[in-house]
């Protein structure tokens, strides 16, 4: 199973969905608390360190990675996270950093323009 969209686990986090995300997050957050053979990780503390901090991307990745990890080990958490993304993805269907990018510059532009995505530095124009 793919890890699951950081970005997504951050709108659902976030409140993003309303009351339907926040029942969404809950399902996770149950659905986490399950156990199952006791081996694999149960993702409890990124989930929890996600919900203290809904924006972090970086919390969002861990939890995804963890939860990767757990259902490559567990097929019935697989099966279940399976379900559980696929219901989130119908309550947040525009998640950032899904891969679509469009930009459109109109009209007439006198100076510089930047066509971007995921810009980690600076830009700098001319000399």
């Amino acid at each position: 199973m793919d890890p699951i969209a950081p970005e997504l686990l951050m709108a659902v986090a976030g409140g993003t969905a309303g009351a339907a995300g926040q029942q969404i997050w809950t399902a996770l957050r149950d659905l986490v608390r399950r156990r199952g053979s006791g081996e694999e990780p149960s993702g409890e503390g990124e989930l929890t360190a996600l919900a203290q901090q809904s924006d972090s991307a970086e919390r969002a990745r861990q939890l995804a990675e963890t939860l990767a990890l757990r259902a490559r080990q567990d097929p019935a958490f697989a099966e279940a996270l399976a379900a559980w993304r696929r219901e989130a993805e119908t309550l947040v269907p525009n998640q950032t950093g899904s891969g679509d990018v469009r930009n459109e510059v109109s009209g007439t532009v006198h100076g510089n323009v930047v066509q971007a995505r995921d810009i980690h530095g600076s830009i700098r124009f001319g000399n």
